[in-house]
């Protein structure tokens, strides 16, 4: 898969190799090595098929290509690809999990508060899955809550 179309795109190849904090206000691609924290808050991160991460991630969104140890929190959603390999929990809205991916961690799916909810500030807090999951090779999983009846 080729790196996403955007104005703004940072391109790491897989010969760089960088440990410490990681951060940046436009997308970026990373077919390299990161060890640390990665916070492209509001941007997207595609780890690429090459990208080896050991970070806590911080994104509107992350595809996921290549192996990431490490928690990620995405805004919007997060895409696990056939080739990827990550070890750890993911809090988002919306996970997609491709057949041939591995995914061990916990799932958060998360949901936008809608107006009335951002005017009581004691709503209590979404369900989440506690307890570790893993879709080894051969078998997936996707999940996209489903959007709840108004009354």
């Amino acid at each position: 898969m080729d790196a996403p179309k955007s104005p703004e795109l940072a391109h790491i190849g897989k010969s760089v190799v960088i440990k410490g904090e990681l951060s940046g206000s436009e997308d970026l691609f990373l077919d390299g090595q990161v060890e640390g924290t990665i916070d492209l808050k509001g941007n997207r991160l595609t780890v690429g098929p090459n990208g080896r991460i050991k970070a806590n991630v911080n994104a509107s969104s992350a595809v996921i290509q290549g192996r990431l140890e490490g928690n990620i929190n995405a805004s919007d959603r997060v895409d696990f690809k056939q080739t990827a390999v990550v070890l750890g929990d993911v809090a988002t809205q919306r996970i997609s999990i491709e057949e041939g991916a591995y995914f061990k961690g916990g799932v958060d799916i998360q949901r936008e508060p809608s107006k009335a909810e951002t005017k009581v500030e004691s709503k209590p807090a979404p369900a989440s899955f506690g307890a570790a999951a893993a879709v080894p090779a051969g078998m997936a999983a996707a999940h996209t809550p489903a959007a709840e009846p108004r009354k």
